[in-house]
């Protein structure tokens, strides 16, 4: 299922103050940028994801947050996708959804 309209325009409403915010569909899903640097994803299931580069990751899941991770063609083998979730508490608070977003892009 494709991101609609409105799952954008929360994206956007969400990140508002982190600046620079443009967005790019992508496999169903869509990617969340600042000033041109991916920081997170939004999955086609509506699932927020923010990038964990260089320790982010584990200050995440001090959160709550969780590693995206899938089955590789149907193996029992799990990808681990660098990108965690957004804790709950942040999902509907755009000033803890910003000063997430902005410690992503400070571990980049």
């Amino acid at each position: 299922m494709a991101v609609s309209t409105d799952q954008i325009a929360y994206v956007h409403d969400l990140f508002e103050a982190v600046g620079g915010i443009s967005t790019r569909k992508m496999m169903g899903g869509l990617a969340i940028y600042s000033n041109g640097i991916i920081f997170g994803l939004l999955h086609s299931s509506g699932q927020l994801y923010l990038k964990g580069a260089n320790g982010f990751g584990e200050q995440l899941e001090k959160l709550g947050a969780t590693r995206w991770s899938y089955k590789k063609n149907n193996t029992s083998k799990a990808v681990q996708m660098p990108y965690w979730t957004l804790p709950d508490s942040a999902a509907d608070d755009p000033s803890e959804a910003t000063a997430l977003a902005f410690a992503a892009l400070q571990h980049l």
